[in-house]
């Protein structure tokens, strides 16, 4: 059955990948607390369905996601936050296998910037802007900006970003490690659906575990990453694709994964 959303909209542009589309555009996409609700039952749709081997998230050209709804946050209370608990709906994202891709173009600014540095890979278009301007209006982030930013590009650059509210292009952020690539504004979607397409034709079992093991590098040690890596790279030796893709090597021909 197809699910009928309203902030967001959901489609299969090639096969293998699901993509997510942000669809505020009246309000340049801003992160209300529905558009996170039906964010959470995207990804988990699609983390669910195994025909679905890589995600694509993106907005529109003029606006990946402009930052979080404050209208929704401007008579809030300590504690009325701290009951909503809307940072939890971002860890339930946080937790999705399948390899992710942001697509931006144009801005890409406080929870949209979080949103953007949530996912597995960032491809961006030369108009994307991206920043943390929390600041400016007396708070901070608060959905990972001050973490996975200063991991992404450095503490020198996230400290500027963070506490002047100011904004780096797409090639800053290219240059400083935040994207994976710059493209013109007229191919984003196109160069992020590609990209997609090529990781959801790997071995799927493979293609999640290693990703678990990139981002267990953030948040281990290195001897704990080796040790978690080392595990994984023995459980895939248990499925099927791992026999399948060392015969087809050996055999020279195309390897058919099935995702056991």
């Amino acid at each position: 059955m197809t699910q009928e959303y309203t902030c967001i909209e959901t489609y299969r542009p090639v096969d293998g990948v699901g993509a997510i589309r942000l669809n505020r555009p009246n309000v340049l996409n801003a992160l209300s607390l529905q558009t996170m609700i039906e964010l959470v039952q995207a990804f988990e749709a699609f983390d669910a369905d195994p025909d679905v081997r890589c995600i694509v998230l993106h907005g529109n050209e003029r606006a990946f996601a402009a930052g979080a709804d404050i209208t929704e946050m401007s008579d809030a209370t300590a504690v009325t936050m701290l009951q909503r608990d809307q940072f939890a709906r971002w860890e339930r994202i946080r937790q999705t296998k399948t390899p992710v891709i942001a697509a931006v173009s144009g801005f890409a600014l406080g929870g949209g910037c979080e949103l953007a540095m949530l996912c597995d890979m960032i491809v961006a278009s030369d108009t994307a802007q991206f920043g943390q301007p929390e600041i400016n209006i007396g708070v901070m982030p608060g959905a990972g900006g001050t973490q996975r930013l200063t991991r992404a590009v450095g503490k020198a650059l996230a400290m500027e970003i963070v506490l002047t509210g100011r904004t780096i292009d797409a090639r800053r952020a290219m240059e400083a490690g935040l994207v994976n690539r710059v493209v013109p504004a007229a191919v984003y979607l196109e160069e992020a659906f590609a990209l997609a397409s090529e990781i959801a034709g790997k071995a799927p079992i493979a293609t999640r575990l290693a990703k678990e093991s990139v981002l267990k590098a953030f948040s281990t040690t290195l001897e704990g990453g080796l040790e978690f890596e080392r595990k994984n790279f023995y459980l895939l030796f248990a499925t099927e694709d791992q026999k399948e893709g060392m015969d087809a090597f050996v055999n020279k021909r195309k390897a058919e994964w099935k995702g056991h």
